[in-house]
């Protein structure tokens, strides 16, 4: 499915922290910026913090208090987006634009009123499109929002991409960049597979997974507000004008595998007991944390999530711990790095046996597949803790060889089928004539 969208000459432009990490990254920023305004282009910026802001902050939180309160974090981790924002605008100036920055609340993000995780559930960009029928290019800081109680919230990871997407949607813009340090959407993590190769384009449903499932160029959420919206989204390089993937409608190809992803610092939580489990799922449902994983079968729940979504997930164990040991059970959490495969169910690479011998005869290697929204399942990888980042990086190199492999081996057998479907055209063609003679 294609929407057909009116040209508005309305770009919005996202640059993740490591493309305004210092003050010469800034200016290259404001450069492009000034290229696309030149092009006669309306620009909406979008920025995250710079660089490791965010952690840094966080750290700061952590050494203050071990579970510190989220409403306060969100105050906190807001200040990062607001001192890119305010800079780049400062940079847009020295290169002869008009520019004003906005923070979420200004740029009319509306969320709901969880912190640390909130779903923005209306845009209004009245203050944005008034600057630019004044002709600014106008700079919104990533990652934040505000909710109907006028509480300032954050959108949990990647929160920058969904703010991005949002406002193209909601200004009706002919496109979204999502710009970082990478060329776009490749095959496997170029920084741990040499044979990685980039995608030219991908669709939604393929993207949708591989943000779910750990790959870091773009945010789930964001994708999902590209496909309902319509909107041409693309993944690029900050110091390239062009190029890089389209994420759009387009139809799943012959392909077999999309890509291979993985997460670290991935917490299994395994959970047995109706009321247990009944009251597990109350905990987790008033944290608001982002499952990657739920798997529910009679009285035994297993869920999955990174720690990252979860920043006071020490006071959320403590809950759990004080729940379940009234029943005589603790929770059984594990901290496990996990590669996964996009490939359908019915065509998915045998690949845990390779990689139990890359990893070691005996190694604990757990295969799970949870089947999401759009249809397909996935393998998911599971690798004991104890393995070290060599071994993660070998096991993601060979999972991404077993996925090759195994296309070649589909595209093989499809141009066999061909070949035999050709060489019966004669025959076919004889018997033809010959019923039309009788």
């Amino acid at each position: 499915m294609v929407h057909d969208v009116t040209p508005t000459g309305i770009v919005v432009q996202k640059y993740g922290g490591s493309s305004v990490a210092d003050a010469e990254k800034i200016k290259l920023v404001a450069k492009r910026i000034a290229r696309t305004k030149a092009a006669g282009k309306k620009v909406v910026v979008v920025v995250s913090a710079m660089g490791k802001t965010t952690n840094q902050l966080i750290e700061k939180a952590k050494s203050v208090s071990q579970a510190p309160s989220r409403r306060e974090l969100d105050m906190l981790l807001t200040c990062g987006e607001r001192e890119s924002m305010a800079l780049l605008s400062m940079a847009c100036s020295e290169e002869g634009l008009e520019a004003i920055s906005f923070t979420g609340s200004q740029a009319g993000i509306l969320t709901n009123d969880r912190h640390s995780g909130a779903r923005i559930v209306e845009v209004r960009p009245f203050r944005i499109e008034d600057e630019l029928d004044r002709g600014k290019v106008v700079i919104v800081a990533g990652f934040q929002g505000v909710s109907y109680k006028r509480e300032i919230t954050t959108l949990g990871r990647g929160g920058s991409d969904t703010t991005a997407v949002a406002l193209a949607g909601a200004l009706r813009a002919d496109y979204c960049e999502i710009c970082s340090d990478v060329d776009g959407v490749y095959t496997a993590d170029p920084r741990v597979v040499e044979a990685a190769q980039l995608l030219q384009s991908i669709s939604h449903d393929e993207m949708l997974e591989l943000a779910a499932q750990g790959a870091k160029v773009l945010h789930d959420a964001s994708v999902e507000f590209a496909r309902k919206s319509g909107i041409a989204l693309y993944a690029r390089a900050t110091n390239k004008d062009s190029g890089g993937t389209r994420i759009d409608f387009t139809p799943e190809r012959d392909r077999q595998v999309a890509a291979v992803t993985g997460q670290n610092q991935l917490i299994r939580i395994r959970v047995s007991g109706g009321a247990a489990v009944e009251h597990c799922l109350q905990i987790i449902e008033a944290a608001s944390i982002p499952l990657t994983h739920l798997d529910l079968e009679g009285k035994e729940l297993r869920v999955w999530f990174t720690i990252a979504d979860v920043p006071d997930w020490a006071e959320v164990r403590k809950k759990l711990d004080n729940v379940l040991a009234e029943r005589g059970q603790r929770v059984a959490a594990t901290r496990d790095p996990v590669v996964r495969s996009p490939a359908r169910r019915r065509s998915r690479p045998r690949a845990s046996q390779d990689l139990r011998r890359v990893i070691g005869e005996g190694a604990e290697v757990t295969v799970r597949t949870a089947r999401p929204a759009h249809r397909s399942a996935r393998p998911r990888y599971a690798l004991a803790p104890d393995q070290g980042p060599a071994t993660r990086v070998r096991a993601s190199r060979r999972l991404h060889e077993c996925t090759r492999e195994h296309v070649a081996r589909v595209r093989a057998r499809g141009e066999g089928r061909r070949r035999r479907h050709r060489a019966r055209r004669p025959l076919r063609r004889r018997q033809e004539r010959r019923r039309v003679s009788r």
